[in-house]
């Protein structure tokens, strides 16, 4: 790790990047008790995945609030993933703050970055952190690619954040019906190979999912087993990562918009 805060920012801006191997390997990092009070358990979201749907989504038409200074960044892994499901519930519930949005947000963090939460998500278009968590510029340092899996270029975006902003937690997560998880159990099914260099999205994910194949929940219990794999990966990879921030996963429901801690 380079020594100059001043050296680290140039080398590094927002993270991202190709998709290589990891070891697979799934450990539960956050209590049950962390969840979004009223998300959807376990049961509810193997029907969501399968195509059900039982009623209207608890999406509202979304609501001007009125303007509110937010609350100071959290400083404990406990408080951030607070923060982060507050911020889900106002955004489910169609009351989102939009904070740190602003003219003079965008002036106070222009010399410099404080985030309070690594995020590893998945690119699809559906899952933008700040949206659905409802924060705003400078509250997140966003590391997105297909599948929310690491490579070694990923990890040293996670870990340049982790060793120079000190974020109290490293959130990993997936989404129900994630096209990348599907891919792969498709192209194991099928005996296929995928084309380009999405080959490698395949590769990398096959260890993990390969064991729900005849699953008829299949890509559920696969998107579940990814993240848990992901945060495992992370904690046995990186030294700076596993003893400077805590490692958390959970899922984002498409259907209703809810986080739920794993």
């Amino acid at each position: 790790m380079i020594n100059s805060s001043l050296r680290r920012r140039a080398l590094f801006t927002a993270g991202g990047a190709a998709i290589g191997s990891i070891a697979a390997g799934a450990v539960r990092t956050a209590p049950a008790s962390a969840a979004l009070p009223g998300a959807a358990g376990p049961a509810a979201s193997r029907g969501a995945s399968s195509g059900a749907s039982t009623g209207a989504s608890p999406m509202t038409k979304p609501t001007t609030t009125p303007t509110t200074a937010p609350a100071p960044a959290p400083t404990t892994a406990h408080t951030a993933v607070k923060a982060l499901l507050d911020g889900n519930r106002r955004f489910v519930s169609g009351r989102a703050r939009h904070p740190h949005q602003t003219v003079d947000r965008l002036h106070e963090v222009a010399a410099g970055q404080h985030p309070f939460a690594v995020l590893l998500g998945c690119a699809d278009s559906r899952v933008s952190p700040e949206l659905l968590f409802d924060q705003g510029i400078g509250d997140l340092f966003d590391d997105r690619v297909a599948g929310n899996i690491v490579d070694d270029l990923l990890l040293g975006s996670m870990e340049y954040a982790v060793e120079e902003f000190r974020p109290p937690i490293l959130l990993v997560l997936g989404h129900e019906r994630c096209g990348a998880i599907s891919a792969t159990l498709n192209a194991i099914t099928t005996g296929t190979t995928a084309p380009g260099h999405i080959q490698s999205i395949v590769d990398t994910l096959t260890p993990i999912v390969e064991p729900f194949v005849t699953d008829p929940d299949g890509v559920e219990k696969a998107v579940r087993a990814n993240v848990l794999a992901q945060v495992a990966a992370l904690k046995s990879r990186s030294d700076i990562i596993r003893e400077h921030t805590t490692v958390v996963g959970a899922r984002y429901d498409l259907d209703t918009g809810l986080v739920t801690i794993l």
